[in-house]
């Protein structure tokens, strides 16, 4: 079964969030509903920037795990060199 590691964004850019799902799509929809009490509510962080499909949860956790450890910067870099534009993804996934 496929799992996703995906980045959020707030509207400025100003604050990111990165998480792990099994099903990306519900995961994004309750983040823009703000349907679950969060980091991701509390800081207006909805809009999809990156994600990353991979083969099993434990390797995507993995990743997750390693994302949140890297510097600000990298996080920024990888989103850039995928979505320069900072575009939403959400609605290319649905």
């Amino acid at each position: 079964m496929p799992a996703y590691v995906y980045i959020l964004a707030s509207k400025n850019n100003v604050t990111i969030y990165t998480g792990v799902t099994n099903d990306l799509i519900r995961r994004v929809y309750e983040h823009k509903e703000k349907s679950v009490k969060s980091f991701s509510k509390q800081y207006d962080v909805d809009r999809l920037v990156y994600f990353e499909q991979h083969q099993s949860i434990r390797n995507a956790i993995q990743r997750e795990k390693n994302i949140k450890h890297w510097s600000r910067q990298w996080k920024l870099e990888l989103i850039e060199k995928n979505n320069p534009e900072w575009r939403d993804l959400y609605a290319e996934i649905t």
